[in-house]
């Protein structure tokens, strides 16, 4: 009987330390290296922190952080500004930004690894898994300019989910059809003014037409919002949950979610009061608001994230799916989903890449050296979000740089400044 209770007295002293679901493993040290053994010149980095100064004087944005690395080694990481729309608060190196669009990367890569996994394939019939998507209609213009809805050609597949290539659309921005915009709105499919769950979020979009036929065109969409969803049936686990297994964990990105809990609050950045689509667009994504089952999980733009932790994804996606001795994805399906995906199709990345990029699974892909707003090289990955963020990846300089700052209505200036301000220090 002794020996029975000292047992169980060990078991629970420490059963609490093996149990702890929420334990966070302590993120690795930065891995600092000095600019010029990267091939970077210090002075035209210094040249960051004046660039940044005019913005945020010109009320571009409140705040920043700027994050730059090479060959794996941080070569600038800095604060500008100020963390609140008041200007009273100091921007901190951990402040945590509404990442919208940046989310899109982090799902995709999520299902890659399952696709790696053998429980999803590119071509499978997303109906497999969300038979309420199986009989959609197109809206289509007849010769008369009368407009009908007729059947797909051809089913959509988890690829075009990945491509934007699928027929959905946005409410807002790219939509090629007022009325399917209005039916977006009137159905609330992307939970602007109420919440709703992931099957009902499905049912309601079954109920209106594409804009494009399947595999023919890319429309920004909320293509990536079905696919997350399409993730938690396959799985059968939310979103959330899913993503803190499959990435943020093993990432060690311990900052990262769909949800700002009270304690994090006081370092969650803002935009400007001034900024014409700040009140619309935070009122969509609603980060502190925990709505866990009653709104589906925002798989193409809910996520919250910090320059570090969102460095640490990229910079896993430069190496070939590994970071710090973990691997995620093989090489070969990285460079599988940073190829050109959209060969011989209509639309454009435009909008979000500038110029001269197509789309891979998850990313803006550069095309060629030229043609693009901004310097870089053929094959360079990027993606940005609504509330101002931007990341890019180039393999053939193994270079990462993350933009963080929450300045919705500058973005496209803010993403295409900080891209000419790192190649500009780019010197061997």
């Amino acid at each position: 009987m002794q020996l029975k209770a000292l047992v169980l007295t060990v078991i629970l002293v420490i059963s609490p330390v093996l149990l702890a679901p929420t334990a966070w493993a302590q993120q690795p040290a930065l891995p600092i290296a000095a600019p010029e053994t990267q091939g970077f010149s210090k002075e035209r980095l210094g040249r960051i922190a004046d660039v940044m100064k005019g913005e945020i004087e010109k009320a571009t944005i409140p705040g920043a952080v700027t994050l730059i690395a090479r060959g794996g080694k941080i070569v600038h990481y800095e604060t500008h500004g100020f963390l609140d729309a008041a200007k009273s608060r100091p921007m901190t190196k951990d402040a945590i930004f509404r990442i919208a669009s940046m989310t899109k990367p982090i799902v995709t890569a999520a299902a890659m690894m399952m696709v790696e996994q053998g429980r999803l394939n590119l071509n499978d019939p997303v109906s497999q898994y969300l038979p309420e998507l199986k009989e959609m209609k197109v809206e289509t213009k007849k010769a008369d300019g009368a407009v009908e809805d007729a059947p797909i050609a051809r089913a959509i597949t988890v690829q075009d989910l990945i491509r934007h290539t699928a027929g959905f659309t946005y409410s807002f921005g790219g939509q090629r059809s007022e009325r399917i915009k209005n039916l977006y709105l009137e159905a609330d499919i992307e939970t602007q003014k109420s919440d709703i769950t992931s099957d009902e979020m499905i049912k309601r979009l079954a109920r209106i037409p594409l804009v494009f036929q399947p595999a023919t065109t890319f429309e920004y969409s909320v293509s990536t919002d079905v696919l997350g969803i399409l993730m938690e049936r396959v799985s059968g686990k939310p979103l959330d949950r899913l993503l803190d297994e499959m990435m943020f964990r093993p990432l060690k990105m311990k900052d990262t979610a769909f949800y700002v809990p009270p304690e994090k609050t006081g370092r969650l950045a803002d935009a400007l009061d001034s900024d014409p689509n700040k009140a619309w667009i935070w009122n969509w994504l609603r980060v502190t608001d925990n709505g866990a089952g009653k709104r589906y999980f925002n798989g193409g733009g809910g996520l919250v994230s910090t320059t570090e932790d969102y460095w640490r994804f990229a910079q896993m996606i430069l190496n070939g799916g590994e970071l710090d001795g973990v691997r995620l994805l093989s090489k070969k399906t990285v460079e599988f989903m940073l190829s050109d995906h959209l060969v011989g199709m209509g639309g454009s990345t435009a909008g979000t890449t500038g110029p001269g990029y197509t789309f891979g699974l998850g990313f803006g892909v550069r095309k060629d050296d030229g043609f693009g707003w901004v310097p870089g090289s053929k094959g360079d990955a990027m993606w940005a979000g609504i509330c101002g963020t931007s990341f890019t990846i180039d393999p053939r300089e193994r270079l990462v740089g993350v933009f963080m700052a929450q300045g919705p209505t500058t973005r496209l200036h803010t993403r295409m400044l900080f891209k000419n301000v790192i190649y500009g220090a780019v010197v061997r």
